[in-house]
């Protein structure tokens, strides 16, 4: 069984690494243990958990800003936040569903994956919201990054490379992010029975209008008819209005659907997790592509395997699930993408899966040396997450 350190705060945990580092001890870094089987399968000596270094540390609602510790559950957050009619904007996906996991999944894990939600496509992922990091590099050296309001940001650059870096650079002890107001209201436009093609043309318009959408996704299975689903959000009146007007621009005889409450809600929680997807063990993709090259890419995925998928971000993710733990197919993925300039994640795969195919996509040759100078000069030893990814994280 793997030894254990559970620091109970910062300076214990920079004791904890420096000792690592003198000892030559590898750490595999764990928040809430919810998304383990993300990123490329290692063995280490030890595991590091921050769950014992959680708390809000500062949340000032006038100024839309909060400062939490790493091990601080996203529940405990949200639950403080929704009270001052607050949310994380970038509305953070939980795997637990497609890892059949369980605890809590943490800020801290949240912001070292650069894990988003369906609202990216109008507030921005982890990243964006990132203003200020405290951390310790694989030296035990704490340091401060940023600010904790957003008046006072500086240093922006380490504060950005943080956020998607899966532990390898440093562990992150606090976080500083900027928060947006909840809607007053939210519905769901969902129209029913369109081709990719047809889907793809329809999120396109829809983000290209005035009337503002917060989500735009495509789901070609859902109970035997495809649904294309877009979020409006507002105050009362202007959903409403951006409802008709969007209806206007986009139906044109087809048959559609509002969903309000419970409903609603529960159909973006599932596109946010790929629930659709949540009883399987079968590989499962993560494709960053361009909106309109979705239907390309989905037909030459079809040609290889039996995929299922469903499309986010108006398209410009893909969600693919295989139908075999075969290398050959791994390579296939990777051939497409590389052909339209894309990136793909293999976000689910078994261990063994996991110890001989490249779970993120391979890095050009002058940037891969770059992420590994950078990579040294924070973690000198190679003992925080070592051959955890090969590049930075959530495109």
């Amino acid at each position: 069984m793997d030894k254990i350190f559970s620091p109970k705060d910062e300076a214990e945990l920079a004791q904890i690494i420096t000792k690592a580092k003198s000892d030559n001890i590898s750490l595999r870094i764990k928040g809430g243990g919810t998304r383990q089987g993300l990123g490329n399968f290692i063995k280490t000596d030890a595991i590091l958990s921050l769950k014992n270094i959680s708390g809000i540390s500062l949340y000032e609602p006038d100024a839309l800003t909060l400062v939490a510790k790493a091990g601080t559950s996203i529940k405990e957050i949200n639950k403080l936040l929704k009270k001052e009619g607050q949310r994380l904007g970038f509305d953070p996906m939980d795997h637990r569903a497609i890892y059949h996991s369980s605890g809590e999944p943490t800020i801290g894990a949240i912001i070292a994956a650069n894990i988003s939600g369906s609202r990216r496509i109008i507030a921005g992922g982890a990243r964006d919201a990132l203003i200020g990091v405290r951390f310790i590099n694989g030296s035990g050296e704490i340091i401060k990054n940023g600010g904790r309001v957003m008046k006072n940001v500086t240093g922006l650059d380490l504060v950005k490379l943080m956020a998607g870096s899966f532990g390898t650079l440093g562990v992150l002890s606090e976080v500083s992010l900027k928060l947006l107001p909840i809607a007053q209201r939210e519905l769901s436009l969902i129209i029913n029975g369109q081709s990719l093609e047809k889907a793809i043309s329809t999120m396109s318009k829809a983000l290209g209008s005035p009337f503002e959408i917060t989500g735009a996704a495509f789901l070609p299975n859902e109970k035997d008819e495809a649904k294309t689903c877009l979020r409006i959000e507002g105050f009362s009146s202007q959903v409403d209005y951006r409802l008709k007007k969007l209806s206007e621009l986009l139906v044109k005889g087809e048959k559609i659907e509002i969903l309000e409450g419970k409903l609603h809600e529960k159909l973006w929680q599932s596109i946010r997790d790929v629930k659709t997807f949540k009883n399987s063990k079968k590989p499962l993709w993560r494709l960053s592509i361009k909106p309109s090259d979705a239907p390309a890419i989905s037909n030459q995925l079809s040609k290889i395997t039996a995929a299922d998928m469903i499309f986010d971000w108006a398209g410009g993710l893909i969600w693919a699930q295989l139908q075999d733990e075969d290398n050959a197919q791994a390579d296939a993925v990777r051939h497409i993408i590389k052909q339209f300039g894309g990136h793909a994640t293999l976000v689910r795969g078994s261990d063994e899966l996991r110890e001989v195919v490249d779970v993120f996509q391979p890095e050009q040759e002058m940037v891969a040396k770059l992420s590994s100078s950078i990579r040294q000069k924070f973690d000198p030893s190679g003992i925080l997450n070592p051959n955890l990814m090969g590049n930075f994280g959530e495109k």
